[in-house]
């Protein structure tokens, strides 16, 4: 079982140690057993599945990629060519590579609110050493 402490799965939710803390005595989070306080890792995962806050990008259309970032763009570097485009979607930083003249179409700007939508075949996964 994987034991994951109560101020890293604040940073994992986005909430304070304190929040974690009282969703481990409702029972809404199971506890991970050690000592200092810590959360069971399957737990959280589904919490914070069960509870994501996904803001809507208002198309209303269906489509089949799942990975959608919806943000802010942050920054915009263009030649007369290509772009790269910056967004902060939530704590994510996503930077996608396209044509100036589809920034100019869809007005991407710093300011502007845009989604990133991720679509690939490769996805690369990793964790640290403690973890096997």
């Amino acid at each position: 079982m994987t034991q994951i402490r109560v101020a890293e799965a604040a940073r994992f939710l986005g909430v304070s140690d304190d929040t974690v803390r009282r969703l481990l005595s409702s029972g809404a989070l199971e506890s991970g057993g050690g000592s200092p306080a810590s959360v069971d890792g399957a737990s959280l995962g589904r919490y914070a599945r069960e509870h994501a806050v996904v803001p809507s990008d208002g198309l209303g259309v269906a489509r089949s990629a799942r990975n959608r970032f919806v943000g802010i763009v942050t920054e915009v570097v263009s030649d007369t060519v290509m772009s790269q485009v910056e967004l902060q979607c939530g704590p994510h930083r996503v930077v996608s590579l396209m044509s100036t003249e589809s920034v100019r179409e869809l007005g991407l700007e710093p300011g502007a609110v845009a989604v990133a939508v991720v679509k690939a075949t490769t996805v690369i996964v990793e964790t640290s050493d403690d973890a096997r």
